[in-house]
């Protein structure tokens, strides 16, 4: 029985360390790097200081995922030049925030985290940046409501790119300041302190229609499969080492 609590143990604790590989890098039509790209934006817009009364809530925008892949494939560590062109139907211009570093410390939430911590340089009532606030201003800019997101391998690690509709960061204020949901557009609703509207927040498909990326669910089972195993074959000698104790068991 301490055998089998200690393989119980190293299993958990291995799910719990799991990181990125350059084989599980989630694709752009993955639900839950979609789902966690979303929810976690929304989670910092939520938490903007001094609060927002106009923070609109974020939802996915595929077309802003393909932009964001296609310029993460290049490993060009720089903001893409055609952003302010139009390569999106429905923007004119385009943000973007860029995160690079170890594919072994790269995780969505970390990665966003980084832009958001960047509020520390920043002073809302002078609109002023003591270092770079760049990103942070792009995650909290309240007329920014479509992101689309993408991670690449590239020589120098993880490249995080997310694309924002429309952009943010130009000279003014990122949002208003007051009660939160105070200044939402007209027939908004107001959910965790952001303003939502059905019809603004549905995800459109645009050229085409994405199949669903299972490669994570895969590799999941597979490793779920690979612990359940491992855990028959250390119940399997146990019990053959107690039904015959004098056999000997080679390497």
């Amino acid at each position: 029985m301490q055998v089998l609590l200690a393989v119980m143990v190293w299993m958990a604790s291995s799910a719990s360390g799991f990181s990125y590989t350059a084989s599980t890098l989630p694709k752009i039509t993955n639900e839950d790097f979609i789902e966690e790209c979303v929810e976690v934006h929304n989670h910092f817009r939520s938490k903007a200081y001094p609060p927002a009364g106009n923070m609109l809530y974020m939802s996915w925008d595929p077309k802003l995922a393909q932009i964001a892949k296609a310029w993460a494939q290049s490993c060009v560590f720089q903001h893409n030049p055609q952003l302010h062109s139009r390569i999106h139907p429905n923007f004119t211009g385009l943000g973007e925030n860029i995160w690079l570093g170890s594919l072994s410390l790269f995780s969505v939430r970390a990665a966003i985290l980084a832009w958001f911590e960047e509020s520390q340089y920043y002073d809302f009532s002078t609109g002023k940046c003591k270092k770079v606030c760049g990103h942070y201003t792009q995650i909290v800019w309240a007329d920014s409501y479509k992101i689309g997101c993408a991670v690449q391998l590239c020589p120098r690690g993880a490249n995080f790119i997310c694309n924002y509709g429309p952009a943010g960061n130009y000279p003014t204020w990122p949002y208003k300041q007051g009660a939160t949901c105070s200044a939402c557009p007209k027939d908004d609703k107001c959910l965790n302190n952001l303003c939502t509207n059905p019809q603004r927040d549905q995800v459109s498909r645009h050229s085409a229609d994405y199949p669903k990326y299972l490669r994570n669910r895969y590799t999941s089972l597979y490793l779920i499969a690979k612990s359940v195993l491992l855990l028959l074959s250390v119940i399997i000698t146990i019990w053959v080492k107690h039904k015959y104790p004098n056999l000997v068991l080679l390497d």
